[in-house]
């Protein structure tokens, strides 16, 4: 089992607010993360009703991981983390501006935006520079 400091503790335990876990690269922000996020699922939150955004999609899909193979340490012999494993597909896990643009997509009415409208990768923006 991991030791964890002090700060790492409180980011784990801290509940009935939104945290934000900023440190450098390497010092166990995923880490602490996912073990946040697997002590709220053992005391019985859903996934799907969690939003966990970061910035990179590389750390998002990271993320997501970690998830998959913490929940299915601990899936087998408990029922609610093997709904929260089989719901992981739909859980929202990705970067800040994923999460921004599908809020967009999901209400363009109310904000004024095109419904067709897509975010321009870097394929899409390269030749347009």
């Amino acid at each position: 089992m991991r030791t964890w400091t002090d700060p790492q503790k409180e980011a784990i335990t801290a509940r009935n607010a939104s945290i934000l876990v900023s440190a450098a690269a390497g010092s166990g922000k995923t880490s602490v993360l996912i073990e946040r996020l697997m002590a709220l699922l053992r005391g019985g939150a859903s996934v799907e009703r969690m939003l966990v955004v970061t910035f990179t999609r590389a750390a998002a899909g990271d993320m997501r991981e970690r998830l998959m193979e913490a929940l299915g340490k601990e899936a087998r012999g408990n029922k609610h983390l093997r709904q929260q494993y089989q719901a992981l597909n739909g859980a929202d896990i990705g970067t800040l501006h994923q999460f921004c643009g599908s809020l967009i997509k999901r209400h363009f009415q109310a904000v004024g935006a095109d419904p067709a409208a897509k975010t321009a990768d870097d394929s899409r923006t390269k030749p347009l520079l």
